[in-house]
This record gives structure tokens, C-alpha cells and sequence, in this order.
């Protein structure tokens, strides 16, 4: 409910999804009095303390964001899994906001909130969008150095690149901006890789599980093929050896996908490049079974360099 309230206030209403805070309603004129009658009259409603929805019924999505942003404070910007929701980073939103204030702000816990605080706000603030969020390539980072893992970090980066949100050259330059972030080493050379083809968390895992860890050669990542009219990419490839590694992080596996891989694997052995495939579990629980593979297919069409066991249970041998 809108009537009667300055224009500069019902601007700012309109703009942030019918969220609007106690300080910047006495800052746009209107009076503690006004604010305390419609809130009491039930015309509006508290989601925080200090900030207000200016309508009746179930605040949406949009305006929960705001709302938490009003509650945190001005410097505040969304991040983390909520910045990632909001730029189709993540594709489910989570339970909790997430936003970062300035280094030097302290806040005692708000529930529904998940704060997070930087010394570099300005720069990871994105210029134009709102609700006011950290760019793409600090969203991903951020996501990065906070993962459970090194596996779940690098799946931030692939997402990030390989749904041409933004890319490694964007991503290396945030990196280099940053003074502290776990990982930093193989977060750079997974960059590396994916700014050479490899596309997926999977594929990563494949260059850092199977490929690195047990010296075989740098394979080619996503090369070109045509199968009759349609145009495909082969997630790996050894051309000098007549081999391509495809990964594949399907749960399930149509029958028309089977087909199209099978007519790909089937044109490729007609130009003499034999094909290997593996599930995610090969790729993920069996890296070493993988390399044992991907060797001795190497070795069998010319390859006479040195692999190496990844550890002392490792089957793949020292040649």
C-alpha cells in the first residue's frame, strides 16, 4: 500500500520489490508515526527487525533478497550460493542468504542469513545489477574456496566456464586479485585445463585423476569430429595414437544418447581411433583402473614414454 507516501519513497519501494527499511523511510519523509500505523493497520509486515514488506501475503523470492540485504546494511552485497542462484550458477537457491559486508563491519548472527565478510567488497561487487551481488568470477571463487573439497572447488570453475557465464582468462585475473583462497595452486591449473577444452568437473577429474597423476601424455580436449552431417567434440584425444577418451556424467544413459555414441565411436574406428568410455564412478572411484587402461591402449599404438603408479597401491606400472 502505496497511497499517499512521498514519490522518492514509493520510487524506491517499486525498485526493490516492495522492501523497505525503517531508516529509509524517515530518510525519503516519511514519519515514525506512518510507519508504526501501517504496520499495526497489518498494511505492512515485519520480515526483519527495522525492514518491512509494504504489502500483505507471502514475500517472494526477490524480496526476501532485499529484504536481507536492508537488514545487513548498506555496504552489503548478495554472494556465495545466493549470487550463484541469481547469475544461474547454482541451479537450485539455498536455504540461507548469503551476503558479504566490509571487513570492519561485525554483525551478531540474523537468522535466515549466512554472512560473510571481505576486505575487497568494491571489487567484487558487480557495477550494474540488483540486488547488488559479487560478480560472476568472485561468485565462482568464492564457491571455490569454500567447497568441501578440492573435486566440489574445480566443479565451481567448470560450471562457471562451462556455461559461458564468464571465462578462465576472467577467472585467473580475479584469482591473481585475491591475497588468500585455499587452493590457489590447483585452482590454477585447473584453469589451465579448462581453458584448453576440458569442459566438465569430470573431465577435470580426468586430466588431474587419470591423465596427471599417472604421467600419460596431454591429450587434446574437445576436438572437432564430424559424423555425416552433424558436428560432435571428443572430450579427449591422442591423435599421434589413434585414441579418444570420452567421460560420460549421465546418471542414466538413453537409448538415443547410447545410439549417437555408438555411431561416433563407430565412425572414428572407420578412421582408425579407437574408443574408450567411462562412467563418472570409473572416473571418480577407479582413476587408477582408468589409467591402466588408457596406457596400455597407448602404449599397444606406438606410445613409448614413462608412466608412473599415482602410489605405492597404484596397478599402473613404472615404464
Amino acid at each position: 500500500m502505496t497511497r499517499e507516501l512521498p514519490d522518492e519513497c514509493v520510487d524506491l519501494i517499486n525498485f526493490q520489490r516492495g522492501v523497505l527499511s525503517r531508516a529509509q523511510a524517515l530518510e525519503s519523509g516519511v514519519g515514525s508515526g506512518t510507519v508504526i500505523a501501517r504496520l499495526r493497520g497489518g498494511h505492512w509486515q515485519r520480515l526483519h527487525r527495522g525492514v518491512y514488506a509494504t504489502f500483505t501475503g507471502e514475500p517472494g523470492r526477490e524480496a526476501a533478497l532485499w529484504a536481507a540485504l536492508q537488514r545487513v546494511g548498506p555496504e552489503a552485497v548478495l554472494s556465495h550460493h545466493t549470487a550463484a542462484e541469481l547469475s544461474k550458477l547454482a541451479a537450485r537457491q539455498s536455504q540461507l542468504i548469503h551476503v558479504t559486508v566490509p571487513r570492519h563491519v561485525h554483525l551478531r548472527a540474523i537468522p535466515g542469513i549466512a554472512l560473510h565478510r571481505s576486505s575487497r567488497i568494491e571489487q567484487a561487487r558487480h557495477p550494474s545489477l540488483s540486488p547488488p551481488r559479487t560478480r560472476i568470477e568472485e561468485t565462482a571463487l568464492d564457491l571455490a574456496g569454500t567447497a568441501t573439497d578440492l573435486d566440489d572447488a574445480l566443479a565451481w570453475l567448470a560450471r562457471a566456464c562451462g556455461g559461458r557465464l564468464t571465462t578462465p582468462n576472467l577467472l585467473r585475473a580475479a584469482l591473481g586479485q585475491r591475497t588468500r583462497i585455499r587452493w590457489r595452486p590447483e585452482l590454477a591449473i585447473a584453469l589451465d585445463d579448462i581453458a584448453a577444452g576440458a569442459h566438465s568437473v569430470l573431465e577435470l577429474r580426468y586430466v588431474r585423476r587419470v591423465e596427471r597423476a599417472h604421467r600419460l601424455p596431454r591429450a587434446r580436449r574437445q576436438v572437432r569430429s564430424a559424423i555425416g552431417q552433424h558436428t560432435g567434440y571428443r572430450d579427449a584425444l591422442y591423435p599421434e595414437f589413434g585414441l579418444a577418451v570420452e567421460t560420460d556424467g549421465r546418471a542414466a544413459h538413453p537409448a538415443e544418447a547410447h545410439w549417437q555414441d555408438q555411431r561416433r565411436d563407430n565412425a572414428a574406428a572407420a578412421d582408425g581411433i579407437v574408443t574408450l568410455r567411462y562412467s563418472w564412478t570409473d572416473i571418480t572411484q577407479r582413476p587408477c583402473f582408468v589409467a591402466v587402461q588408457v596406457a596400455a591402449a597407448l602404449r599397444s599404438r606406438g606410445w613409448r614414454d614413462t608412466s608412473r603408479p599415482c602410489g605405492p597401491t597404484c596397478p599402473v606400472p613404472r615404464s
